[in-house]
């Protein structure tokens, strides 16, 4: 397992391929500002296009047809309908679909729902934390590129429940595991600790291990250690 581990890490660090051409991007937001804020950032970037532009998810549904979106970002709460339940419905109908969910609460639980199969390029944001528009506009190129990318404030609350997998990690390889639910590649994180990029490998290679990915015969094993360290972490 460790050589396809090592592999993987290496040639899919993001989890996905990466989106020719420019972006496509729509937009479902029922707040005005927010909305018109989040359209003129994205609008900003020279690989970002703004395809479709919607307040609600009726509107959003008229909009968004397969074929037409690489990434829609999407508030969790909206007037007329769920955020998360639209996601859902679009990626029924395109799988390859990139997800990206904004929320004012603390909703990266939600997910854990997702089969894993499905998870793939679905990611959160949470409104209220230390979201900066870089960090933003990251999460949309990785989302495109088949990635997950959790809250990186919400992300660093987390710790272990006591008795699961996860809390057998040692302290470094939680950093390692925590920096991989944020989005980083093998690379920043290697940067981030200021390890060697073999170091990193090695150290997904146990965590990997140490989660039972592997024996669960786990296709995407980035993809399942992001599910499984949602569902095996509570933030304070």
């Amino acid at each position: 397992m460790a050589n396809d581990v090592s592999e993987q890490s290496r040639d899919s660090e993001r989890s996905g391929d990466v989106v020719s051409g420019p972006i496509r991007v729509a937009v479902v937001e029922d707040q005005p500002l927010y909305r018109s804020m989040l359209v003129s950032l994205l609008s900003a970037e020279p690989d970002i296009t703004v395809v479709a532009i919607a307040a609600g998810a009726s509107e959003a549904r008229k909009l968004i047809r397969p074929g037409t979106v690489d990434v829609v970002i999407l508030d969790v709460v909206l007037g007329d309908g769920n955020g998360l339940g639209l996601g859902v419905s679009f990626r029924t109908a395109e799988p390859e679909l990139g997800i990206l969910l904004l929320s004012n609460f603390d909703v990266m639980a939600l997910l854990v729902d997702l089969p894993e199969n499905e998870a793939k390029a679905w990611s959160y944001l949470s409104k209220t934390s230390s979201t900066t528009p870089a960090i933003l506009i990251d999460a949309v190129r990785q989302t495109a590129a088949g990635g997950n990318v959790l809250d990186a404030e919400l992300v660093q609350k987390s710790t272990p429940r006591q008795g699961t997998a996860l809390s057998t990690l040692t302290a470094r390889q939680y950093q390692v595991m925590q920096l991989v639910a944020q989005g980083l590649s093998n690379a920043a994180i290697a940067d981030t600790l200021t390890l060697s990029r073999r170091s990193v490998e090695n150290h997904l290679n146990i965590i990997y291990a140490s989660l039972n990915l592997g024996e669960r015969s786990v296709k995407n094993l980035r993809v399942g250690a992001v599910l499984q360290f949602l569902e095996e972490t509570s933030r304070v």
